[in-house]
Parts: C-alpha cells; sequence; structure tokens
C-alpha cells in the first residue's frame, strides 16, 4: 500500500469537524492555528473568509483560495405529539441529493450542545409500491434525535445547524470520509503554505466561506484583497467507476492532479494553465486536464471580483461527490501539494499572462 507523505491526522482533522455555509467557524479555528505557523499575518472579516499572508519581496500578489463550508442543513421545524417523540424537520444549505440521506447518523448543533440523531429511514417491507418509486426530497427528510417531544423542543431551535457523521479512514490506496469537498484541497494549501518560503511575491492564503451556496465568499475576498492572479483550489469529479463511459469520467483517480481547463463556471487562462503544466512536467508531477461539464469553483468568484484577473485552479480528483463518502486517491493529494507549492516557489510576477 502507498505510503501517505502528508499528515493525514491534520487531514482528518479537517474533515471531520463540522462547518455548514455561514457557520464556518470550527473550520477556521484549525486554519488560524495552522497558518499562524507559516504567514507574516492573518486576518478574517465580516464573512467569516481568512486571509494569511506572506509577504514577498514584490507588491505583485497571488491568492490562493479553498473553501471552508461543506454541504448541511438547517433546522426548519420541530414537530412531534405532546406525549410522544420529537423530530427535526430540514433546510439544505448545499446541493444535496436526498436518496443518499436515508439512514444516516447526523449531529444537530444546538445553541449550548452538540446532539446525535439519525435520519430515519423506514423498513423497505413496509412501504408500498408507490412508496417504493417516489424520488425523495429533502422535504420528506425527518431527523431522529431519539428524545421526547418536549426535550427536544427545548434543546432545538429553527436555525440550529445540522451536519452529517463520519470518520475519514485510509481505504485501499484511497482516502475517504465526509467534507473532502472541499478540506482535502484546504489541507493541500496548508501543506503548501509549510513548503514556501522567502517567495518572490506575496501571497494570499485564502480560506473562504459559503462557497457551496454560490461562491459568495470569494466574491467578495477578491474585491477586498483585489490580487494581480487567483488561483483556487477545488475537488472535481471522477466518475471512474462501473457504469460510466470513459468519456463521462472528467477524472480519474490516481492518474494525478487535476489542472482545470473550464468548468461551468469559468473558463481559465490558457496561459496560466500552460504555465502548470510546464511546471508539473518539468518537476515530474503526475497530473491531467479537467474538462467538467457541470459546477462552478471560486476560480470564478476571484476571477469576476475586481475587474480581468488571471486565474487557474488545481483540483483533486474525487469520486462520490456530496455524500459522506466522497474518496480521492493518496497520489493525487500529494501530487496537488507538489504542485501549488512548485507554482508559488517559482512565481515572480513578471509571467505575462494576458491574452
Amino acid at each position: 500500500m502507498t505510503a501517505v507523505s502528508f499528515d493525514l491526522d491534520l487531514l482528518a482533522e479537517l474533515t471531520e469537524v463540522s462547518g455548514v455555509p455561514g457557520y464556518e467557524d470550527r473550520v477556521r479555528d484549525i486554519v488560524v492555528r495552522e497558518l499562524e505557523k507559516t504567514v507574516d499575518s492573518i486576518r478574517t472579516d465580516a464573512m467569516g473568509n481568512v486571509v494569511g499572508t506572506l509577504d514577498g519581496e514584490s507588491d505583485y500578489s497571488v491568492a490562493v483560495a479553498a473553501h471552508m463550508d461543506e454541504i448541511g442543513f438547517m433546522v426548519r421545524h420541530v414537530r412531534g405529539d405532546e406525549d410522544g417523540f420529537g423530530f427535526v424537520e430540514l433546510d439544505a444549505l448545499g446541493g444535496w441529493d436526498a436518496r443518499i440521506l436515508k439512514a444516516q447518523r447526523v449531529t444537530i448543533h444546538a445553541e449550548d450542545e452538540d446532539i446525535p440523531a439519525v435520519i430515519g429511514s423506514p423498513p423497505p417491507h413496509t412501504l408500498d409500491e408507490t412508496d417504493r418509486e417516489k424520488t425523495p426530497e429533502i422535504e420528506d427528510v425527518v431527523v431522529d434525535p431519539g428524545l421526547p417531544f418536549e426535550e427536544v423542543e427545548k434543546r432545538v431551535s429553527p436555525g440550529d445547524l445540522v451536519t452529517m457523521v463520519q470518520t475519514t479512514e485510509r481505504v485501499g490506496e484511497t482516502i475517504t470520509g465526509k467534507a473532502l469537498d472541499d478540506r482535502v484541497c484546504l489541507f493541500a494549501m496548508l501543506e503548501a503554505a509549510r513548503r514556501v518560503t522567502d517567495p518572490a511575491v506575496t501571497i494570499h492564503f485564502c480560506a473562504t466561506v459559503q462557497e457551496e451556496v454560490g461562491l459568495r465568499g470569494a466574491r467578495a475576498l477578491g474585491v477586498d484583497i483585489d490580487p494581480d492572479l487567483g488561483l483556487a483550489l477545488d475537488v472535481t469529479v471522477a466518475n471512474d467507476i462501473p457504469g460510466f463511459e470513459d468519456g463521462e469520467h472528467v477524472t480519474e483517480l490516481g492518474e494525478g492532479t487535476a489542472i482545470k481547463l473550464k468548468d461551468s463556471s469559468v473558463i481559465t487562462n490558457p496561459k496560466l494553465h500552460g504555465r502548470l503544466q510546464s511546471i508539473a512536467e518539468d518537476e515530474g508531477i503526475a497530473y491531467q486536464l479537467e474538462i467538467l461539464p457541470s459546477g462552478g469553483t471560486d476560480t470564478a468568484g476571484l476571477q469576476r471580483s475586481s475587474g480581468a484577473k488571471p486565474v487557474g485552479a488545481i483540483s483533486v480528483p474525487t469520486r462520490y461527490l456530496h455524500t459522506v463518502t466522497e474518496t480521492a486517491h493518496v497520489n493525487d493529494v500529494a501530487g496537488t501539494i507538489d504542485l501549488l507549492a512548485a507554482f508559488l516557489t517559482t512565481e515572480d510576477g513578471t509571467y505575462d499572462y494576458t491574452l
């Protein structure tokens, strides 16, 4: 089995902690703790974005962005009978497929406590044919904390948050768990920050918020820091499993880090993604090209926030996105760290990305 060349404990800590859009506090604390070891200054803003700045020899600045938030839920209603059990209904924060939610463990993040709960799933042999064939919706999901209604009503309120429960594990040549989207890239950014010393340009390591609900943090941050160049990090689709044709794979696990050419929100700067490819080839870093038919990333948020800027993106190929078993290959994670560090070390502000 391939040896892991990075801090797996830190990756597990980042992925297992909770942080839904707009409420990334626990993730933010870890990011600040880690960036304090490597950057010259750190600040946060009113949205919750974190910017750790490593001062360079010139004023030319590069923003590297990875988002902290994971898809989750907000409590919209507590229901039940006075003498029975209480149940919780949800509103989605981010793009969920309700089919994968049945029989999952969750945590309700109440005001002063975390409450364990499960998402109910009726036994299949008790359902009629219509119920079996029905496509589930988030509005149909019911969370069961196993408590009397009176107690649930006292401890849980509309607006409380709910996240999935899952540990992060090594499975063969892969890492699997919840919230690899985008904590595995957040981790890659932190690891690369450790390697970059005395850069020629100023580097802003940006941990962004609310990406899963519309790239909101990156759009605001791009205005505030106004970088000369933006590079986003995110996971990308790897449909390299039975049931998909080769052309539908987008990327394949174990074939290297992915250099983005496009997604539905952005077309990356050709000179920038060309330079990333050249660096990968010079450094012997395995890579593949990403052409993602749908889905957006912080790349677009940086590109359009403060005038026309050259932007690019490096992605970690990941299976089973937006589930609790998101899966990435250890070599692809390591390659993403290597390519990001090599790019930042060699960027000197003199490359012409004008088209």
